[in-house]
């Protein structure tokens, strides 16, 4: 069972990464410039684009590890 909403998790993530990658985003501009406005330099953050690819990867990986486990079970 745990596997299968490991599964489930990893697909979801491929499917929705657009959505999730723009609030993680959001998140990481405005942390980015509260720390710049008080004189602390960060990395940039990566670009929209370059995020959603991440999260579509790592949803893609949640699933294939797991379809692998599943497999292996059986």
């Amino acid at each position: 069972m745990v596997e299968v909403s490991r599964l489930l998790l990893g697909v979801v993530i491929a499917v929705f990464h657009r959505p999730i990658a723009g609030r993680v985003m959001r998140q990481e501009r405005a942390t980015d410039s509260y720390f710049r406005r008080r004189g602390i330099s960060l990395p940039t953050p990566p670009s929209d684009r370059t995020a959603e690819n991440l999260y579509f990867f790592i949803g893609i990986l949640i699933c294939l590890a797991e379809t692998a486990k599943i497999w292996a079970a059986l």
